[in-house]
């Protein structure tokens, strides 16, 4: 098993000291806060039992790491991710974790988006159930102010119904409440939605402009050996032309030193002669 800090905090204080994250370690991380994301939308955790249990699967899988410690670095990595690394990569630095993180933020997305409607359809649910009494009590209303004034018996009948009727309005209060924090959980989704379109938007550029500069770089690449090589066939014929001229030379040299030799000859043998 790895020890990964954790344990180094003494009777004296805190060693500060924290090992650092591989690379493998920090997918682990990624995708045990995939898998708790997904359990937690169903078992509705707390933030501190969740980096706990967090904790709890990077020991099981043989990284021994701190719930605080956990969540120290997944906020690194969503700010690696949401941030200028991310939206800027031409600076060198871009979020080694991309894909990971993309993943577990999409599948969030898809949740929240699931749990919204089912609230929705919850709520439209429960307003129809509530409305078939909300009538009956306008309708007694209006008999008791169609008969008059009430007797001291029907007092208590009518406090009933007050307390009935209160109990409506602050249903229908509750009900406009949670139409208003759907609606705002449901324009935030709409915001991350569009703020991870963007992102992908600026990914593909990136990957477009920068398949650009490389069909570019490739012609003139292809550009610059074609010129070397004329001028290597160049260079090739000059020096051919050259070397044809220096054979003739030698060549009309060695004619001339035998034509010499042979009228040299000649006179010696008449002369012997």
């Amino acid at each position: 098993m790895m020890e990964a800090g954790g344990a180094g905090a003494g009777a004296g204080g805190r060693d500060e000291r924290v090992p650092q994250w591989g690379a493998q370690e920090t997918r682990e991380l990624i995708m045990a806060r995939g898998e708790m994301e997904r359990e937690t939308v169903a078992a509705r955790r707390s933030a501190k039992t969740m980096w706990e249990a967090v904790a709890a699967r990077l020991r099981e899988r043989g990284y021994r790491r701190t719930a605080e410690q956990c969540k120290c670095k997944w906020k690194n990595l969503v700010n690696r991710y949401k941030g200028k690394e991310t939206s800027d990569p031409e600076n060198g630095r871009q979020c080694p974790f991309f894909e990971e993180l993309h993943g577990v933020f999409t599948e969030r997305a898809r949740n929240m988006q699931q749990q919204l409607l089912e609230s929705e359809s919850g709520v439209s649910v429960k307003t129809k159930l509530k409305r078939p009494g909300g009538d009956w009590s306008s309708r007694e209303s209006d008999d008791k102010e169609d008969d008059g004034e009430e007797s001291d018996d029907e007092k208590p009948m009518h406090n009933r119904k007050r307390k009935a009727d209160d109990k409506k309005q602050q249903h229908q209060r509750m009900s406009e409440k949670s139409r208003t924090g759907i609606s705002s959980i449901h324009e935030l989704l709409q915001d991350f939605l569009v703020q991870q379109q963007h992102i992908d938007v600026r990914w593909r550029e990136m990957i477009e402009r920068r398949a650009q500069e490389r069909v570019v770089f490739e012609q003139q690449w292809r550009l610059t050996m074609q010129r070397l090589e004329q001028e290597r066939l160049l260079l090739e014929h000059s020096w051919m032309e050259r070397e044809e001229r220096r054979r003739m030379k030698e060549e009309a040299r060695a004619e001339k030193r035998d034509a010499l030799l042979t009228t040299l000859l000649n006179k010696l043998l008449q002369e012997d002669l």
